[in-house]
Order: structure tokens, then sequence, then C-alpha cells
């Protein structure tokens, strides 16, 4: 009898330990959906409060009468990394600038910032068409080059009225690129055979596991001729050159500030604080409000919280050209205006 009530024990200490163990179990898992849920929404707010735009005042002056600053650092790409917690060059809130201040009529000139070694030519071409509309919306547009400007960061300046360089800052790299690998070598050696298969015969254009053919090199220089024209047409309708005129300095090289004044593709050599104090000169505007926009996340704390423990850093030449190796080997690469190759 004592044996079985021993045995009785244990089963009971048995089944409290498991109802203990279940319990925590519960718990932990609830405790951790919470955190998940919570996170989720932290995540959710700040995806909504990215385009929120707040008006950072830089000098104090007439409300009615503004100079709006807007900067470009870093590559010309609509990453939503980089959007978040304004980490690096933010696409969507830039455009969304740009919107807002070509409706608002408080708004007189702008002073663009430029520090981008170019990027994607679809997000290059979204800005050139909103810096184009500055002049229809009777607004002054001064570009104001940092340490780069080149390729895409030349093409978003080119509609400027002014374009300030300083003596050394790169500019030029007009043209476009599309980078491509063959890997079909190192494919073979390792036993690996592409299986693709395909509607047509040109869909796998591009592909990294087989040579290019010389129809396929025809077809893809012609899209890259394409865009280069289009390039060209936007230099010389924004710096009034022939293209003609352009083409020769169109092959790709880059210039020194000094070098792209001698050249026709800037305007003044000078700094930040030369190029907005030419503009309010231009505008015959003597205390002008200056301010530039910025991303708002509810408080400071907040912004500067989610950007020491989330935030990715901005994002730099390398990244780009390793996202852009990755996808050439999966035959995804696209044509690029951008400066320091792919």
């Amino acid at each position: 009898m004592l044996e079985n009530m021993n045995t009785k024990r244990w089963i009971a200490f048995g089944v409290a330990l498991l109802i203990i163990g279940i319990s925590a179990l519960s718990t932990g898992l609830s405790n951790k959906i919470n955190k998940e849920k919570r996170m989720k929404q932290m995540e959710e707010t700040v995806k909504n409060s990215v385009g929120n735009l707040n008006e950072n005042v830089l000098e104090d002056g007439n409300k009615n009468e503004r100079i709006a600053v807007v900067t470009v650092n870093g590559a010309i790409m609509n990453s939503p990394q980089s959007s978040m917690l304004g980490a690096g060059y933010d696409h969507k809130g830039t455009l969304k600038a740009l919107d807002d201040i070509l409706e608002d009529d408080t708004i007189k000139g702008v002073l663009l910032k430029v520090n981008s070694p170019g990027g994607g030519v679809y997000e290059s071409a979204e800005l050139h068409k909103r810096f184009d509309a500055m002049k229809a919306h009777k607004k002054k547009l001064y570009v104001s080059m940092g340490n780069t400007a080149a390729s895409g960061g030349y093409y978003i300046s080119a509609p400027a009225d002014k374009i300030y360089a300083a003596p050394s800052t790169l500019t030029g790299s007009i043209g476009v690129i599309m980078g491509g690998n063959n890997v079909s070598g190192l494919m073979d050696k390792l036993g690996i055979k592409d299986q693709a298969i395909k509607s047509a015969a040109h869909k796998d254009i591009g592909s990294s596991t087989r040579p290019m053919t010389d129809e396929e090199r025809a077809i893809l220089q012609s899209v890259i001729d394409d865009m280069y024209g289009q390039f060209l047409q936007v230099v010389s309708k924004g710096r009034g050159i022939p293209v003609d005129q352009v083409r020769p300095l169109a092959d790709g090289s880059v210039f020194t500030g000094n070098q792209a004044k001698a050249n026709g593709l800037v305007d003044e050599v000078g700094y930040e604080e030369d190029a907005l104090a030419a503009l309010k000169k231009d505008l015959k505007l003597d205390t002008p409000q200056v301010f530039e926009y910025s991303n708002d996340f509810g408080s400071a704390f907040l912004s500067n919280f989610f950007s020491s423990k989330f935030a990715a850093p901005p994002v730099t030449e390398e990244q780009v050209a390793a996202k852009l190796l990755l996808e050439s080997f999966s035959g995804a690469s696209r044509p690029m205006y951008l400066y320091g190759g792919i």
C-alpha cells in the first residue's frame, strides 16, 4: 500500500510539473506573440510615418516668400530600407516633398543639394520630371553639388537655372551601363546544367548561365542607346547646348568642378552657401524663410530610438554594386545611370 501511495505521489508530482511546464510554455508563447504583435504595430507606425514630412526651418524669415532646400544624398534607388527612419536617400519622401513644393505658392525657389553617384534610370527620371516642372510653376531651381554629382546625379541637376559645383566635385559620367556575367564555364566545372524553359528565344536574354548571342547583344545595346539618347536630350535641353556638343562630353568621363565649368556642364564654382546667396539675390528676396523637409516620426526620441536600433545605414556605392552584381547573376540586371561601374 505504501508503494502505491508513493507511486501516486510521483504521478501527482509529474502531473504538476507538466501543468507548470505547459503554463510556462503558454505564458512564453503568449509573451512572444504579444511582443511580435507590438513590434508589428511599431513597424506599421513607422511605415505609415514615412512620407509625412515636417518643415525644418533653417533661416527664419518671410513665410510668404520661402526657399526650400532638398537633399539627394546617396544612390538614387527606391530602396525601402533606406527610406525607413531617415537612413540614406528616401526616394518616396523626396518625390512627395517635390510634389508639395510644386503646389505651394509661398515657395519661390529651391536649392537642390546633390551628393550622389546616380542610380536607377527610372528613379532618376522621376526626379528629373519634377525638377523640370519647376519653371512651369515659376520657381527658381539652383543646384549645389557636393562631393559627387555624377551620372544620375548630373541627370537630375540638368534642369536647374544655375548649377554650382565645388572645385573638387566629381561630376559628369554621362551615360548608361548595364551589368552582366557569364558563369557557364564555372557551371560546367561544377556539373551544373541550366534547365530554363522559355516561351521564346529571347525570354532569358541577359542570363548569366550561358554566353550572350550577337543578336541578344544587339538588342540590349539598342536599349542602352535609346536611354543614352534620352540622357543627351536632358543635358542638351537643360544646359542649352546642342546634342552634337554634348556628345563629346558624354563618353562616361568624369570632371572636377573646375573642368565642368570650363566645358559648360556647370555655371559656377562654389559651395552651398554661395548657391543659396545667389538664389536669394536672383529672386530679389532679402529675408526669405529657408527650410528643409524631414520625416516626422512623432517625436525626436522615437526617431532617434528607431534609428539607433533598427535603421539600416545609408546605401553606399559598394552596396549598390553588390546588389546589381547579384541581380546580374539572376538575369535581372537593369540599365543604370551610375558612376563607378557595376
